[in-house]
């Protein structure tokens, strides 16, 4: 089966520079692309009981900024060199961009989100967008890769995973890392910055069993003692000029602390390399 990957654009560059870092990313793969731009429609919201329909002046404006606006986007792409492996949809909803993410992952059993660190109107100073921060945060069907702006996709040669080691692993929450390590021949950095002297009993069998889980891809493990977590994850990839950045999102871990202001705009590393967050599955 085709891997389906959605591509959220609201038209800006950022979101161009992720369109594009996902297709070089996906080159050797039979891939369907789906392009997806939300709308809002002045005077309504997707939380309002009245909802716009078409005829409606409004509606029907923003309907079609959205509609020529992916269609000036597939122009754009097709001027580079047709892909036979690569297959591309579009899709026009009236919808926030969370809820409208959610629903085309369930419609369309979506594999991974690639999408841009900010959107149209996000500020030099700002490395994430609110709307980003949320998805990352918020979409649980699925991977998410953030691409920063003007990053440009080169295959990574090693990709960092940082982890307590508190939770066990399932091989369907790292397949996507394992996937991309595979096809780009990456290295996975395993990352513990430890807040105590040694592992408990259940942080040691996690590791073993993680090791166990990455036995087909190159791996090591690292340790980092007496530094704050952002600090010796941050100090850590920059000492190495890592390629990728992946976070595991699974309930009361630390994702949530450091992606979440203003702990977000100490982590410069997000600012140069893509992130990935991968998901607890129940």
């Amino acid at each position: 089966m085709d891997k389906r990957i959605l591509l959220p654009t609201d038209f800006s560059n950022n979101a161009l520079n992720a369109i594009r870092y996902a297709l070089d990313m996906h080159e050797k793969e039979k891939c369907e692309f789906y392009l997806l731009n939300v709308f809002q429609v002045k005077g309504y919201s997707t939380k309002s009981l009245m909802v716009p329909e078409p005829g409606d002046v409004d509606y029907d404006a923003a309907k079609k900024y959205s509609l020529d606006g992916l269609e000036k986007q597939i122009e754009i792409l097709n001027l580079r060199e047709k892909n036979p492996k690569h297959t591309f949809h579009t899709i026009s909803q009236f919808n926030s961009i969370l809820y409208g993410l959610k629903n085309i992952i369930d419609k369309k059993d979506i594999d991974i989100v690639i999408m841009g660190t900010k959107g149209a109107g996000g500020t030099r100073s700002t490395v994430f967008g609110t709307h980003t921060v949320n998805i990352m945060e918020k979409v649980t069907e699925c991977p998410v890769l953030a691409i920063p702006e003007n990053v440009r996709f080169t295959p990574p040669k090693e990709i960092v995973f940082p982890t307590d080691f508190k939770a066990s692993f399932k091989r369907k929450e790292i397949q996507v890392l394992l996937d991309i390590a595979k096809n780009h021949k990456s290295a996975i950095r395993v990352l513990h910055v430890m807040e105590s002297s040694k592992l408990s009993k259940t942080q040691e069998n996690n590791k073993v069993l993680l090791d166990h889980m990455l036995d087909d891809v190159g791996h090591s493990f690292h340790t980092m003692t007496n530094v704050k977590v952002q600090k010796g994850i941050d100090t850590f990839i920059q000492s190495r000029e890592s390629g990728m950045v992946a976070f595991m999102n699974k309930k009361h871990m630390f994702f949530g602390s450091i992606l979440s202001n203003p702990l977000v705009k100490e982590l410069g590393f997000y600012s140069e390399i893509p992130i990935l967050v991968l998901k607890d599955i129940e």
